[in-house]
């Protein structure tokens, strides 16, 4: 059993090496016509299902409504948006789409402007891969602006 962990580390390891650049990026914006938040993050599909494998041992078919359910709880303690009093506030999970490249999340702030959002947290991926990079670009009213987050810094201001 050891040895078969070790074997699946070293792959993880291995895989999460393949490629030279970690990065995730987070879009928020506010959608008038729904009058909700939107948030949409994308990762290199690779990256996710080495975090997967490193965390639970198995390979996982985020086609499969179970295993979708296994990376939304991460995703949901590794991102979220907190209000000027420090409370979370409530992001509902919307859905996602993979494919070979990446994997797409949504999520939205339903009936709730983005000026509520005081703080944002992005540790996605950072857990496994210490040179994770998040970006978070934040569109309010057409003006963009743009958050790096890394191992040392998983909380920002959001203005």
């Amino acid at each position: 059993m050891k040895s078969l962990f070790a074997i699946l580390l070293l792959c993880v390891s291995a895989a999460a090496g393949a490629h030279r650049f970690h990065f995730g990026m987070t879009d928020i914006s506010y959608n008038a016509r729904t009058k909700s938040t939107e948030i949409v993050h994308t990762y290199t599909a690779h990256d996710i299902d080495a975090l997967l494998l490193a965390r639970h041992g198995r390979q996982f078919d985020l086609g499969e409504p179970e295993d979708q359910q296994v990376l939304r709880k991460y995703i949901e303690s590794q991102f979220w948006l907190a209000g000027k009093d420090g409370k979370r506030l409530p992001v509902k999970w919307v859905g996602m789409t993979v494919d070979a490249q990446s994997v797409t999340v949504y999520q939205e702030l339903e009936q709730s402007p983005l000026a509520r959002t005081a703080v944002i947290r992005q540790g996605v991926l950072m857990d496994l891969l210490p040179e994770q990079v998040n970006t978070v670009n934040i569109n309010e009213g057409g003006a963009v602006h743009s958050l790096t987050f890394m191992r040392q810094r998983l909380e920002q201001p959001a203005r």
